[in-house]
């Protein structure tokens, strides 16, 4: 499995992730891939809804009238300003 970035774990949240990770290994492969199915669509749900609400707080923004809009050298002229 690929894991993007794991912050430092304190030593009781290791020993929990390691009690985890051996009730994970008891678990049949049927019900291991269950909990995979489960834990990656429960991501997938939390994306989904920071992207939601990306694009609201942008639409506000929008309305606002807090969004620069133009070329990209429009862009870069402002960005040179």
């Amino acid at each position: 499995m690929y894991v993007q970035s794991l912050a430092p774990l304190t030593k009781m949240q290791t020993y929990s992730f390691d009690k985890i990770l051996e009730s994970v290994e008891e678990m049949s492969d049927d019900e291991q891939l269950t909990l995979v199915e489960l834990i990656a669509h429960r991501i997938t749900e939390r994306r989904r809804d920071a992207i939601a609400s990306n694009i609201m707080r942008a639409n506000e923004e929008y309305s606002q009238g807090q969004v620069f809009r133009g070329s990209v050298a429009d862009i870069m002229a402002e960005l040179e300003r």
